[in-house]
Order: structure tokens, then sequence, then C-alpha cells
């Protein structure tokens, strides 16, 4: 089934629309839909990389608005919507203890699901659900976003279809490796 939606998006990016609907597709990733608009975004920038900044600009404005509809999901409606997307992505039984932790390190959790590939909308419903500040939440989602979708348009724009499978194969590392360094940087300047 995923395959198949994952197809369907890919199909997308060629639509005349297609702007709109990486719109749509931002929006509803934050929040319910697991397929990232990176997905629609790669093919976008490859066509025209003229729109490059366009593209990254519309992925990152309308992922941190559906990113606020995941927050008011955890916020108003956890138990009756919000649980059962997390327990449909297999994040049920770690939802209590991840409660008690989550807002010690809510900034680098938004900023990790936001430049990673872990499904960005867990972390936008378990920040409304354990209420962390609204203005920390939007500020690292902006920040988490734009890295992430500036990145790969930039990336796209300066080298083309070349770097294309490099993206898609390697960005969750790479991504992942940057956060750890960036927190272990951070740390270190702390505690020195």
């Amino acid at each position: 089934m995923l395959q198949r939606l994952y197809n369907s998006t890919m199909q997308l990016a060629n639509h005349p629309r297609a702007l709109w609907v990486l719109a749509f597709v931002s929006f509803i990733e934050s929040s319910i839909f697991p397929i990232p608009p990176d997905v629609m975004m790669i093919p976008m920038i490859l066509a025209r990389p003229s729109r490059a900044w366009l593209i990254a600009l519309v992925a990152l404005v309308f992922s941190v608005l559906g990113g606020l509809l995941g927050y008011a999901i955890g916020s108003f409606a956890f138990e009756q919507i919000g649980q059962p997307i997390l327990a449909s992505l297999g994040k049920a039984d770690a939802i209590t203890e991840f409660n008690t932790r989550f807002n010690d390190f809510g900034f680098w959790a938004v900023l990790g699901a936001g430049i990673t590939p872990f499904p960005f909308k867990v972390i936008t419903i378990m920040s409304g659900w354990t209420g962390m500040p609204l203005l920390t939440f939007v500020a690292t989602a902006v920040l988490a976003r734009g890295i992430r979708f500036f990145l790969v348009a930039a990336l796209l724009w300066k080298f083309g279809a070349a770097i294309r499978e490099f993206i898609e194969k390697y960005f969750g590392i790479i991504s992942t490796v940057f956060l750890i360094l960036l927190f272990g940087g951070f740390m270190l300047v702390r505690y020195m």
C-alpha cells in the first residue's frame, strides 16, 4: 500500500498544479500523511531548477502550518486522533515514557524529526500533547524544515539529476550524523 501511495505522490509532481499539490502534501505530511514532501520536491526541482527556492519555500511554509495541525491534534484531540495515528506508526508503547522526557529535549526532538527521515507527524503531535511552548515548537520547526528542504533544493539546483540517487539513498544518514554533531557541539560548549 505504501509503495502505491509513494508512486501516486511521485506522479503528482508532474501535475500542472504541482506546487499546490506539494503545499497540500507538505501540510498533511506534518500531521497524518506517511509520505514526505521530498518525494515531490525532487522531480519538481529537477524539471525546473529555476524554481528550486520557491519549491523549498512552499514545502517549508506548508509543512510548518501542517505541524501546527499536528500540535493541535496533540493538544486537543490526542486520545481521539493523535493516539491512533501514533499507534498506526508503531509508536503507541513508547508514548508514556516519551511524554516524561520529551520537553527536556523538545528543541532537539523537533529539530531531529524535522531534518531527518523520522516521521515529523510523531513529533508535532507529541509537542502538542506534552505542552511544549508553541513559540519554541514553531521556531524549531521552521529551522528544521528550512534546513531540510533548502538543503535538498540547493543540492538539486547545483548538481541536478546526478545528486538525486545520493539524496534518496543517503540523506537520512547524513542528516542524522549532522544532528548528532550539532548536539555534541552544543553539549561540548555547555560543559566546557
